[in-house]
């Protein structure tokens, strides 16, 4: 809590409780700044603030007498993160900032990375909330927005974490909602195409997962995948000459020399400076290996051991990734999992079809508002991949339904390996209903998110939850022989 005085230099004294940029949000006490969003203007929005309380108006306008006071600068949106620094004493000052980058596995990676440094040393921020030994609250978005950030790492400051491993978007460096951090650590998994609806192209892509290499100090680590495709064209714009990397490739600094998956664990074998270590990981799936790995290495960069780090492996849980519903009855399985790229869907189909199924059932959607492109690319993976698909809505938001899943199947030739289902619980509902003995169904593209994105409002959704109802519902309808 700060006065307006200690913030800016003006005569008002007035106590300032928080900042917020979304009016709706607003709380008594709140100052209240004005930036230029994708499709709004904040300045439009004053009004709605000062009735929910605002005490204070920072405009980059001219607005005309207002019954708070108002702060004039140039640009609100870059004061935004400026303004946020100084009223949270810079907190991230105060932590080893890591970033997690990557077009896929970041939330894995990060997960991993604050279970192996512990949660009540290392907090965590990214796609499934903000979270330490202390909390596990919401976000709206992987990376927040500034009015936010500072205050997560505020919080972690208060909770007494020394880390945070914190997924960094491409997006996030594009709408410069990091600009100003530096980080001690930076990791990146891997590089596909993605996002072009927000980038335009992959090389404008890449540029900003560039971005993230730049920002690391020049006495930190950056660390790379060294098999991945991009490698070297990202490595060369590192700030940092302390380099690591981790991979297949022998020449990495941490070598994965071989790895068995089975249904209930993957045992690898890696190398760290000439001496082997035998692990066995919780985490199925070669793109787990990948992601412990890295992991691992942001832990050893730190300073950590081998030997500390090897005892927290058996803790690694990640939310939304591989999560298997309890076996209530149903001689089949159901998995619900966030992948949503090619890349993800992909790698994790190819890992299905390792283990003994019969057929892999997937229920799947795009978001609405977002890269079109990657629509039936990712059709075509699941069908190609699949043994059989049920597409879905999936956070919508203002475009139709339909239109979406249109895109995603109009490159399939094969019509007979997919079903369209355009309510989401009805999907899911179809593909238990269909499973048979040794199946596999697979809910993709939220995890264990609890919400949907409809046209004109957010409902409550989860994935896991809808499973279980007609999972539950099927199993019942069985014991009266309906």
């Amino acid at each position: 809590m700060k006065r307006l005085n200690e913030l800016y230099k003006c005569e008002y004294d007035t106590e300032i409780k928080g900042i917020k940029i979304n009016s709706k949000e607003v709380e008594p006490g709140d100052l209240f700044i004005c930036t230029m969003g994708v499709t709004a203007d904040r300045h439009d929005f004053i009004d709605s603030a000062i009735q929910n309380g605002a005490a204070a108006i920072v405009v980059s306008k001219d607005v005309g007498e207002k019954n708070v006071p108002i702060i004039k600068v140039e640009d609100t949106n870059k004061e935004l993160p400026e303004l946020c620094r100084r009223f949270y004493d810079f907190p991230h000052q105060k932590l080893h900032m890591i970033s997690v980058g990557g077009t896929d596995g970041k939330t894995s990676t990060a997960t991993i990375i604050q279970a192996l440094l512990t949660s009540e040393e290392c907090g965590y921020i990214g796609t499934n909330g903000r979270s330490c030994s202390k909390f596990n609250r919401d976000t709206n978005n992987t990376t927040p927005d500034s009015d936010k950030l500072y205050m997560y790492l505020n919080e972690f400051v208060d909770a007494g974490c020394k880390y945070v491993a914190m997924e960094t978007s491409s997006e996030a460096y594009f709408r410069h909602r990091l600009d100003g951090i530096t980080y001690q650590t930076g990791v990146i998994t891997n590089i596909t195409s993605e996002h072009l609806n927000i980038h335009g192209t992959f090389e404008n892509y890449l540029e900003c997962k560039c971005e993230q290499f730049r920002k690391i100090s020049e006495d930190g680590y950056a660390i790379f995948n060294i098999d991945d495709e991009y490698y070297e064209e990202v490595r060369k714009n590192s700030s940092t000459k302390n380099i690591l990397t981790y991979g297949q490739n022998k020449n990495a600094d941490l070598y994965i020399k071989n790895y068995h998956v089975t249904p209930n664990k993957t045992d690898i074998t890696l190398v760290y400076k000439e001496k082997e270590y035998n692990i066995e990981s919780p985490l199925l799936g070669d793109f787990n290996v990948y992601n412990l790995a890295a992991a691992i290495l942001v832990s050893l960069s730190i300073g950590k051991t081998m030997e500390e780090i090897i005892p927290n492996i058996k803790n690694v849980k990640i939310s939304g990734r591989l999560d298997v519903l309890p076996n209530i009855g149903q001689n089949f399985t159901v998995m619900v999992d966030y992948a949503h790229t090619p890349n993800g869907i992909k790698n994790l189909l190819n890992f299905v079809h390792t283990l003994d199924i019969n057929r892999s059932i997937v229920v799947i959607g795009q978001a609405g508002e977002r890269d079109y492109l990657k629509r039936p690319i990712v059709g075509k993976t699941v069908c190609d991949n699949a043994s059989f698909a049920i597409f879905c809505y999936e956070d919508p938001r203002s475009e139709d339904p339909k239109d979406i899943i249109d895109m995603m199947v109009k490159d399939i030739e094969d019509k007979s390996k997919y079903d369209i289902v355009i309510d989401r619980s009805e999907a899911i509902k179809k593909a238990i209903d269909i499973a048979q003995e040794k199946d596999i169904v697979l809910v993709l593209g939220k995890g264990n998110e609890t919400y949907e994105k409809l046209k004109n409002e957010v409902i409550y959704f989860n994935d896991e939850e809808e499973a279980m109802k007609h999972l539950q519902a099927r199993l019942e309808r069985e014991k009266v022989g309906v």
